[in-house]
């Protein structure tokens, strides 16, 4: 029910349009919590005892409590089931769960993906009421108690995410780079390194987020190091920048991984070599060489790229020749993937989705905290991160079948054999 409008147009709680909000959204909430409900018993209506009584049926409802969503705090007060089916396999009463609003769940995911961006943003665990009172028009439950105990909960899932098993978990393409986001880290030269992979079924997945030196072997051989000790096997290809600490830690640790340089970072390298008004001709022909049909052509656009510019700028053209497999080396792998494969940008797009290069500010708690914030905001973008095109080749990848200029060969030879 709503409350009494004032004069100036607000309630006890807010504005009126916020309050119609929340009332709105408290009703379509019961709404769909009776439709589970009522589909839930539908289904077990033949479900019967000896006397022929439901052994499914409704019971009243729940103590009301308070959920706080994106539309602010809401009073709910679930139905509840009386389900007297016994489990066969453990003796055990069977019990209802709403699949909605589970019986823990006191705020929507959707506020636990804001609490680390407002971190992130530089707010200590003393502001966040008052912007949550912004965010949702009350901060009902989230004291800075609340706020605390939870950086510290995430904080030990960052810990437990970094010393996970990974010998079930089979990276068949890895890319990896250096993030600057910024956020308060231990040293001055800190960054964050990343690396996400591909599994065999072909969905993609955070592999490792930790601090260290962008530039450093050692801090890259570290990482790589844990992964292996962890179980994690050699990737067919990595994909990753310029950097030789990178790809020197790499040869050390999975020997067996062939590497693909970035071609959006690379283009970036060559242009900024190049004097402003010889870039744009110098993007539209390092284009041709990575969206070339094939290896051959992409080596003879690199030989016109060479000749136009390589007389008047060497360093730059030395920049592509000197690196020539590296970068064409999606050309050995399905066509279908070469999108996935020629760029960092998975990596790039979810530090960019979660707004860690421009909007974050430094002096947000400490360091291992932002961390693990920057850690639950990824963890929350993964899980809309879809598979990898053509899924079922990865398998086929990893399996060591060839293939050449993006086509599958071996099984053709082998049938013309």
């Amino acid at each position: 029910m709503l409350s009494v409008v004032n004069e100036d147009g607000t309630t006890e709680t807010g504005s009126l349009i916020d309050e119609i909000v929340r009332e709105g959204a408290r009703r379509m909430l019961a709404a769909a919590l009776e439709a589970e409900v009522e589909q839930y018993i539908a289904e077990l209506a033949g479900r019967r005892d000896e006397a022929g009584r439901r052994l499914v049926v409704r019971n009243g409802r729940h103590r009301p409590r308070t959920v706080i969503t994106a539309a602010g705090p809401i009073e709910v007060s679930a139905p509840r089931v009386n389900d007297k089916r016994i489990d066969e396999a453990t003796g055990e009463r069977e019990r209802f769960s709403s699949k909605i609003l589970a019986p823990w769940c006191r705020k929507s995911p959707k506020v636990s993906e804001v609490l680390p961006l407002l971190y992130l943003h530089g707010l200590s665990s003393g502001d966040f009421v008052p912007a949550l009172e912004q965010f949702l028009g009350s901060a009902a439950g989230l004291s800075s108690a609340t706020v605390t105990r939870l950086t510290k909960q995430w904080t030990a899932e960052h810990a437990a995410f970094q010393r996970r098993d990974l010998a079930e978990s089979d990276y068949v393409y890895v890319w990896a780079d250096g993030i600057h986001p910024k956020i308060r880290l231990s040293q001055t030269r800190s960054c964050l390194l990343v690396l996400m992979g591909v599994r065999v079924d072909g969905s993609k997945e955070l592999i490792a987020v930790a601090e260290g030196l962008r530039e450093s072997i050692e801090s890259w051989a570290d990482l790589l190091r844990d992964c292996r000790r962890r179980g994690m096997r050699d990737p067919v290809l990595v994909v990753g920048d310029g950097v030789m600490g990178l790809w020197r830690a790499l040869a050390e640790v999975f020997p067996q991984a062939r590497h693909q340089r970035c071609w959006v970072q690379k283009t970036r390298n060559v242009t900024n070599a190049l004097p402003k008004s010889a870039q744009p001709g110098a993007k539209k022909a390092l284009q041709e060489i990575y969206n070339a049909e094939d290896r051959a052509h992409a080596e003879k656009s690199i030989v016109a790229f060479e000749r136009t510019y390589g007389a008047k700028w060497p360093n730059a053209v030395k920049k592509i020749t000197g690196e020539v497999d590296e970068l064409l080396a999606f050309y050995d792998f399905p066509a279908e993937q070469w999108i996935h494969l020629r760029t960092t940008n998975p990596i790039e797009s979810t530090f960019s989705t979660v707004k860690l290069r421009t909007k974050v500010t430094r002096g947000a708690g400490s360091p291992a905290a932002a961390l693990a914030m920057v850690f639950k905001l990824v963890e929350s973008a993964q899980t809309r991160w879809r598979a990898i095109t053509a899924p079922h080749l990865v398998a086929l990848v990893r399996a060591g079948i060839r293939f050449e200029n993006g086509v599958l060969v071996e099984r053709e030879e082998s049938a013309a054999a």
